[in-house]
């Protein structure tokens, strides 16, 4: 029985006929929405009895291969007994400037949508149109050509053989995938404890279309326990990929090794991780204009290569592996990375590429999402990442900084520029004795302002791109966007800072919007270590009454860990006061204890204030000492003093909620002790404030969505760096009187209930 192929017709043609260089120079975000403009203007002349947007589908059996091909063609035209295939293209720049006659691409779109509507009304030949549109300029540019059924048959059957080395790859693979996922046995010994019931929670998730909210202890293995249920989903036919979303480094190297030990136990299996462009960039610059870049230029001549090679002789498409591939064909990194995520079975990447929406993979269709699972790891961290995707700001500074710059250069943008400047300057009069205040709602007559400003940047744009007004540019948008978006989960706010004055829409509640973009997958996987209290991450992270819901007990006994508690007051005005005490149990402990400590505070500066006063009590133990903005080199180097079998005690000085408080494996005794001074609270702040009055407005405990419940959760991350295997063992110790209190103690995980106060 031959096997199907569905893919549209826009998609084969691209394949077969795209060209030419990556270009990121300045396009006006209004592509897009010109594009539906142009659309919309030309089919609104057609004729009575034309018809538009017209869904059209053909079977071609090819080498064993049956290929599906669909899609919607823009206009089907009738005059004279003759018919007419229409192919409507934007285009942003004056149509004088169209070379030749229309582009291939073009073309062979509107050709197979020919062929297949010749085909089905056995039609002998028909026209086949290309009108090109610029809807600024008002033009308009036609190209038309007849064709035989048998030159449309001939053509068609070429482009498929172009393609059909792809198509059998993929089907080839995706037969072994299959088989092999179904045979895969669970690729350890034994399950831990927790284990089985966690991949067993995914499977049924994944079987029963639902999403699925999990706490599990860290140690467990929540990776192989999330992935591996979900390959077997595969083997099953319940779906055909997997999106591992992290927000950090270290965890897709862990999703990696998971996925690099099923493969080593026979699984078939394609994946890619994604690595931001800044990161992957081959060159000084991340500039991607042809002129500039050899790897931009031609990258649509030689993609289909490099792809096709990469697919035939790898499995798992690391960064490594990537740039590998990416040098010898000379392709962007970056942009392979994003191209091969469409090919593979199971991706790797940041949350933005699923959550955000100025970020998402936008080729990924909602029959993919539907067979599709999202597994969200250290899923605590989305909520303020969602925070971040859907806020935007922008200030006075920019504005007058812009107007300074343009004048006498560019009288529009120095007008335009001003006159935002100038609101700026009205909203500061109104408010002259706050520096912080909520603002009710949005002037419209500030969106009209900054629409004239966009307006007039964009011409200039188009012809160079002049650094501070393309960043002004993209700012601008991103508010713009964002304003759209505007409802009860969102609030307004002013703040004054020296003379600069910003206006944020701050979302103080991202749940909505990240259940919009997850809504057409299959089924999505939040877990983590710290998910606790279930109700406020299903409540903040988007998900239903009905979700299910796991908690996993602890694998590791009581026996491995020494947890203490130590009443001190670590409030900001006592601080002072304590430091003093803390220094003296710090000293007590590794003492009793010597070995590799992380010690956390809740802030750099206390950190640095209890250190330096260490330091001066004690200069021999060896310590290290968290800085400021540390590379991934800075951050390996760190991690790597932590050695085991160490004679010497070492201390680790680090901040709570930073890089070294998650995600990190100091396994056996790499890390002997863990130390955490304070309950973690964000710093009260005119935001965190803003999320509190929020959630009591909606009969929620406010206080704890905005500050207890995130600060603990960076005590329960930092302290779970300790135990990380049934053979480790450590002393964990809690510093200040709130971890004997509600709502902190009861947040404490059971498998610490045996703690000695101190």
């Amino acid at each position: 029985m031959m096997s199907d192929i569905h893919i549209s017709v826009r998609t084969l043609v691209e394949y077969v006929y795209s060209s030419g260089s990556i270009d990121s120079r300045f396009r006006p975000q209004s592509t897009l929405v010109d594009g539906t403009r142009a659309h919309q203007k030309i089919q609104k002349t057609y004729k009575v009895g034309d018809q538009k947007e017209v869904y059209l589908s053909v079977e071609i059996p090819f080498d064993g291969m049956n290929f599906v091909i669909d899609g919607r063609c823009d206009g089907l035209l009738f005059e004279d007994g003759e018919v007419t295939i229409d192919e409507i293209k934007s285009f942003s720049r004056p149509l004088e400037q169209l070379e030749g006659e229309g582009y291939p691409v073009h073309w062979a779109q509107a050709k197979a949508y020919a062929y297949i509507y010749a085909r089905e009304q056995k039609l002998q030949d028909i026209f086949v149109q290309l009108t090109y549109v610029n809807t600024e300029l008002d033009q308009k540019k036609y190209y038309k050509s007849k064709f035989t059924l048998t030159q449309l048959e001939d053509f068609i059957y070429e482009v498929i053989k172009t393609y059909a080395p792809y198509a059998r790859l993929q089907l080839q693979h995706i037969e072994n995938r299959n088989a092999s996922a179904k045979e895969l046995a669970f690729p350890f010994p034994s399950y831990r404890n927790g284990q089985r019931q966690l991949a067993g929670a995914v499977y049924k998730t994944i079987s029963d279309r639902k999403n699925l909210f999990a706490k599990a202890p860290t140690g467990i293995g929540k990776t192989i326990s999330t992935l591996f249920p979900s390959v077997k989903a595969i083997g099953e036919g319940e779906i055909t990929r997997i999106f591992y979303l992290t927000a950090k480094t270290i965890t897709r190297t862990t999703a990696e090794e998971a996925l690099d030990r099923m493969r080593a136990c026979g699984l078939s299996l394609k994946s890619v991780t994604v690595t931001a462009k800044d990161k992957v960039c081959f060159k000084d610059e991340t500039n991607c204009q042809k002129e500039y870049c050899e790897f931009a230029n031609g990258y649509y001549d030689r993609i289909n290569g490099a792809v096709l090679d990469i697919l035939a002789n790898e499995q798992g498409l690391t960064r490594e592996v990537i740039e590998r591939y990416a040098l010898k064909h000379k392709v962007c990194p970056f942009e392979y990375s994003i191209d091969l995520a469409y090919a593979v079975d199971a991706v790797i990447c940041d949350y933005n590429y699923i959550f955000d929406p100025q970020v998402s993979l936008k080729r990924l269709f909602e029959e993919q999402k539907k067979s599709t699972v999202l597994l969200v790891d250290e899923a605590h961290n989305l909520v303020d990442r969602g925070r971040e995707m859907f806020s935007a700001s922008i200030s006075k500074d920019v504005f007058l900084q812009l107007k300074k710059e343009y004048k006498g250069i560019n009288k529009p943008v120095y007008e335009a520029a001003g006159k935002v400047n100038s609101w700026f300057i009205s909203l500061k009069k109104e408010h002259p004795n706050k520096n912080e205040f909520v603002i009710e709602t949005l002037d419209e007559g500030l969106i009209e302002l900054l629409h004239e400003f966009i307006e007039t940047a964009e011409p200039l744009l188009k012809i160079e791109p002049h650094a501070n007004l393309l960043d002004s540019y993209f700012t601008v948008q991103s508010f713009l966007k964002i304003a759209e978006l505007l409802d009860d989960h969102f609030v307004m706010y002013g703040e004054k800072h020296k003379n600069n004055f910003t206006l944020k829409l701050f979302c103080l509640d991202p749940s909505q919007l990240l259940k919009q973009m997850g809504k057409s997958f299959r089924s999505k996987v939040f877990f983590s270590a710290t998910l606790s209290p279930m109700t406020y991450y299903r409540d903040v992270v988007g998900g239903n009454e009905d979700d299910f819901a796991v908690m996993i007990s602890s694998p590791f006994s009581k026996e491995q860990t020494d947890v203490y508690l130590k009443p001190l007051s670590t409030r900001y005005r006592d601080r002072e006061n304590t430091k003093g005490e803390i220094v003296a149990a710090i000293q007590t402990f590794i003492k009793n204890n010597p070995g590799n400590w992380l010690i956390f505070f809740p802030s750099y500066q206390y950190l640095l204030t209890v250190y330096e006063q260490f330091k001066q009590q004690d200069s021999e133990t060896n310590t290290l000492l968290q800085s400021q903005g540390m590379t991934e080199a800075d951050r390996e180097a760190f991690l790597k003093e932590f050695q085991p079998d160490s004679t010497d005690t070492l201390l680790g000085f680090a901040v709570l909620g930073g890089i070294f408080s998650e995600g990190i494996d100091l396994k056996g005794d790499r890390l002997n002790g863990v130390m955490v001074v304070g309950v973690g609270l964000p710093q009260i702040c005119f935001e965190r404030d803003l999320i509190k009055d929020h959630f009591n407005k909606n009969s929620k405990n406010g206080y704890n969505y905005a500050y207890v419940y995130p600060g603990m959760n960076k005590v329960l991350q930092s302290a779970g760096r300790l135990i990380r295997s049934e053979t480790d063992r450590g002393t964990i110790v809690l510093i200040d009187d709130r971890f004997l209190k509600q709502p902190y103690h009861a947040l404490l995980p059971e498998e610490w209930s045996n703690y000695t106060v101190i």
